[in-house]
């Protein structure tokens, strides 16, 4: 059975120092944990990433470093000690403006589906998905734990995929840590469906639908960028993009996007490289237009089978207010079939 649910239309990692964090904060807390099967033979500053997620990977290999970890009774000072199922162990954190970060706050959020398994979320833009540096709070993150107790206990709160500040649309989250595992298994071996709607500069030019498939990197010039990269030279993963086009006009394009892989701005570098940034994205060469003051890319389509229940689903979501003005501006006809 499929199941296709649509919403109503929106209504208008850098590492804490700990020298500095000891020096700030006196208080000192000591948690007791356990290695569970997840974390079995992995290295412990990993295994601590997992069991401690408001804190970072470089903070806690700077806590072991300073003996800070007990495994079994015993201080070890080496991140990359094997740990094992079943062992103790006891770490004594100091809080930082990282941990910090990671509390409750309320918020509203748009709930488009629940279930005690997963939530799916219409994220608007301008909401950051998760804490960091410059966006300390007001995070998805700190929504989702005000909102069920028990995300306290999940990676993330239970995000398994993200999108960028500016970027609105359809997220899932997880509700338990099975769940949590599935769904990145599912969108790691690409089933999970997600699509995009997006407004770019210039009048689209050649075939109606086109693959990107540009490797994506970190811009060695820039590094609040990614950017097309060759394999053979540079450090980057595949990366692969279907681009449709859905209606065209002589100031841009209006193009639906199907993502086959997950990059860090992916749609925006790829979308940059066929000679069409995004509109307003002014890291990857757009510019303000249209009405538009944030990048204009909306994820409309979210679909996956449910990783308990085996039901289909598939969810969509009208663009935003702004994108379906800037439309109207360049008198581009909405079409997300």
């Amino acid at each position: 059975m499929q199941m296709i649910i649509s919403t109503d239309p929106q209504v208008d990692d850098p590492s804490a120092d700990l020298d500095d964090s000891v020096e700030a904060m006196v208080e000192v807390e000591q948690r007791h944990l356990r290695i569970g099967p997840g974390q079995h033979a992995a290295r412990l500053d990993r295994a601590l990433v997992e069991l401690v997620p408001e804190f970072s990977r470089s903070y806690l290999q700077q806590l072991i470093a300073a003996a800070a970890v007990q495994v079994k009774g015993v201080s070890v000072t080496k991140a990359s000690a094997r740990v094992h199922v079943g062992e103790e162990l006891v770490i004594e954190l100091r809080p930082t403006q990282q941990s910090q970060a990671f509390k409750p706050q309320a918020m509203a959020l748009e709930v488009v589906f629940e279930d005690e398994y997963l939530l799916v979320i219409n994220k608007p833009p301008g909401l950051v998905v998760h804490p960091a540096p410059g966006n300390w709070s007001g995070t998805l993150l700190n929504g989702l734990l005000d909102r069920d107790p028990q995300a306290q206990f999940l990676p993330r709160a239970g995000i398994v995929h993200r999108l960028d500040k500016d970027t609105s649309g359809l997220m899932v989250v997880a509700r338990t840590r099975t769940v949590m595992d599935s769904l990145v298994r599912m969108i790691a071996a690409r089933e999970v469906s997600r699509q995009y709607l997006a407004l770019a500069h210039r009048a689209w030019v050649g075939p109606p639908t086109q693959r990107a498939q540009w490797p994506i990197g970190r811009d060695p010039r820039n590094r609040l960028r990614m950017a097309a990269v060759d394999l053979t030279h540079q450090a980057g993963k595949a990366a692969c993009t279907d681009i449709e086009l859905l209606a065209n006009a002589a100031q841009g394009c209006w193009v639906r996007c199907t993502l086959h892989t997950g990059r860090t701005h992916q749609i925006r570098v790829h979308m940059m490289m066929l000679g069409h940034p995004l509109v307003a994205d002014a890291l990857y060469g757009g510019a303000v237009a249209a009405g538009m003051q944030r990048q204009a890319l909306h994820a409309f389509r979210l679909a996956f089978v449910h990783p308990v229940t085996g039901k289909e689903y598939e969810f969509r979501t009208p663009v935003p207010h702004d994108m379906g003005q800037a439309l109207q501006t360049w008198g581009l006809g909405y079409n997300d079939a």
